[in-house]
């Protein structure tokens, strides 16, 4: 055998001797605008088998039990990648292990065949809660994420994004595995390393997002559940993303326990959820500028053209009022107090004499109704009403009645957040549409400096006259800073003009209120509150859309929030939360993580 079989056993046994051991790659970091860290990656320890080496298993996890703490959770976990992986590689049993326990089980080696200490850098997010939605989180890698990967690029890599930024750009942040040539002995113990390739880490990104900003966005709505979505009119960059209430990221980076996972799933406000990509609201009163200029742009009426609105409106044979919402109405109007009255008389007119398909196809020009391609998964679509999307999906033939309350942004309107302040951007540029991003720039080498994105433009939205969309803008201008602004007090003390428009999506009729505008109403029952805002109105540099659940009143509950938003990036200092006055909250990786993450 050894001369006439010299070669094969001799490959043989250099496959035995030596074992290629994968490394992991460093995760690329994320930073916000500024340089602000809002993902890294922390050294810790965690505990892996390999079932071919262990005799008996059940013996040895039970004998593991005794000296390190393992949760049925480890088990489920550990057992569920055993059927999905290989016996001769390692599998994480434990994650986390603390410097006590890494001495335990050091003390202990001996004992256990096939089990083996392992550094490895995990992932944290510095700022916890603030950008959860929208950095998102990595988890471990399951069985099903199993199925869809790459065996070789995930052979030494535990985690994988699951959310947000780290799941959308996940084959950036992953970086390339590197590998060690290993001599081992016998009993598979290694001696010596032979060879070495180095791992590639991942791509450093550098997300468009003001963290400053995104504090002080959520610290405007006190508690109350929304969202706001901020961006730059020029470039389509998202400034702040809010959706509240929020959670940890830093709960999930190593499998979420299931007490705090119950209490995020049983909290009645949907911490997971993203609102501001995710949640679909009627726009109610935030669509009138769009209607107007639809009836401008389309030579249905000029700035001048008024008309009274006794505070009731009716279509021709029927005996049905819709209302405006003061008795009485407000007299005279053109569509400069139109837009700063909200008189939704006006609009009603004007979404008649546009006609659904008119009305449908403008405003569907600025992005309504569809998604608006941010870097994120799951982007909901929205509802643009129209003929067709009524008759696909209810099977139903279009009424008159119903392209009136269109015009007022009720009905079969349905906006996300983002796509409100997608369209609000577009309007403040005169119909320039950027595609919203986080992603602003790439850093592959660290020493290299970032390499900017840039921008995609979309299809803008034809001008036929630059006064018509001055005069609109005139008109929300108006709302914030005119005596009879439904926000004038809001406006007051800018040192900046503000184009603004508040909208009030009604929930449910009552026979108190026509508009749910009661605070007796349960909270479930109550309006929703929408502000849109621009700033500063001649060039503007931000695009803000707010939405505050429940809160009764645009005008209210939500052009507060939307103003602080504006002030604090734009730095007014006038009392307002401003930018130089947030402090960012630092969440402390050995501190334990809480049971109920929102009240």
């Amino acid at each position: 055998m050894q001369l006439i079989q010299h070669d094969e056993h001799t490959a043989r046994s250099e496959q035995n001797r030596i074992k290629l051991r994968p490394l992991a790659p460093s995760r690329g970091l994320i930073y916000d605008r500024h340089g602000v860290l809002l993902a890294e990656n922390v050294p810790q320890f965690r505990l892996e088998v390999i079932p071919e080496q262990v005799g008996d298993l059940q013996a040895t996890l039970e004998g593991l039990s005794e000296i390190i703490r393992l949760d049925s959770e480890d088990i489920e976990s550990f057992t569920e990648l055993r059927k999905a992986m290989r016996r001769f590689q390692s599998i994480p049993l434990r994650f986390h292990l603390t410097e006590a326990e890494v001495a335990r089980l050091s003390v202990n080696r001996h004992r256990f065949k096939g089990v083996a200490v392992v550094p490895y850098q995990t992932r944290f997010y510095p700022l916890g809660e603030p950008l959860a939605h929208t950095v998102g989180y990595v988890g471990r890698i399951g069985t099903e994420d199993r199925e869809r990967l790459s065996e070789s690029r995930y052979s030494a890599t535990t985690h994988i994004g699951k959310t947000g930024i780290e799941r959308h750009y996940e084959d950036m942040l992953l970086g390339e595995v590197g590998y060690e040539q290993v001599e081992s002995n016998a009993e598979g113990r290694a001696l010596r390393v032979l060879g070495h390739v180095a791992p590639k880490p991942g791509a450093n990104l550098w997300l468009s997002i003001d963290s400053r900003l995104q504090v002080a966005a959520i610290a405007a709505f006190e508690k109350r559940p929304g969202a706001a979505v901020a961006i730059d009119p020029q470039n389509g960059e998202i400034l702040a993303m809010v959706s509240l209430p929020s959670f940890d990221a830093n709960l999930f980076v190593d499998g979420i326990s299931r007490k705090n996972y119950a209490a995020l799933t049983s909290n009645p406000y949907r911490p997971l959820f993203n609102r501001a990509v995710l949640g679909g609201y009627e726009p109610g009163s935030t669509i009138k500028p769009f209607i107007g200029l639809a009836g401008l742009e389309l030579g249905l009426r000029t700035p001048q053209d008024g008309i009274r609105s006794t505070g009731e409106f009716y279509l021709p044979g029927q005996r049905q009022a819709y209302r405006d919402w003061l008795r009485g109405g407000h007299g005279w109007v053109n569509l400069n107090e139109a837009l700063s009255q909200s008189v939704n008389t006006y609009f009603y007119q004007l979404a008649v004499d546009l006609g659904i398909d008119r009305l449908s196809a403008y405003t569907g020009q600025f992005g309504f109704g569809q998604p608006t391609g941010i870097d994120l998964l799951g982007e909901a679509q929205g509802v643009l009403p129209s003929r067709e999307w009524k008759q696909q999906k209810i099977g139903k033939t279009w009424y008159p009645g119903e392209t009136v309350i269109s015009g007022i942004g009720q009905g079969y309107w349905v906006t996300t957040p983002l796509q409100l302040a997608h369209a609000l951007a577009a309007l403040s540029v005169q119909g320039k549409r950027f595609q919203p991003h986080l992603l602003r720039s790439l850093q592959r080498d660290f020493t290299a400096e970032p390499k900017p994105i840039p921008p995609i433009e979309l299809t803008s939205v034809p001008v036929r006259d630059v006064n018509n969309w001055l005069a609109v803008r005139d008109g929300m201008v108006a709302v914030m800073h005119s005596p009879t602004g439904t926000a004038r007090a809001h406006g007051t003390g800018a040192p900046y003009l503000i184009a603004g428009k508040s909208g009030t999506a009604q929930r449910v009729r009552s026979s108190k209120t026509q508009q749910s505008n009661d605070e007796s109403l349960p909270e479930h029952l109550r309006n929703q509150a929408l502000f849109v805002a621009y700033a500063p109105a001649e060039a503007p540099r931000i695009a803000v859309a707010v939405v505050v659940e429940h809160g009764l009143s645009g005008s209210r509950a939500a052009a507060p929030v939307a103003r602080r938003i504006i002030d604090a990036y734009l730095g007014a200092g006038n009392g307002n939360a401003a930018t130089e006055a947030v402090v960012l909250p630092i969440t402390d990786p050995a501190a334990p993580a809480p049971e109920a993450p929102y009240p």
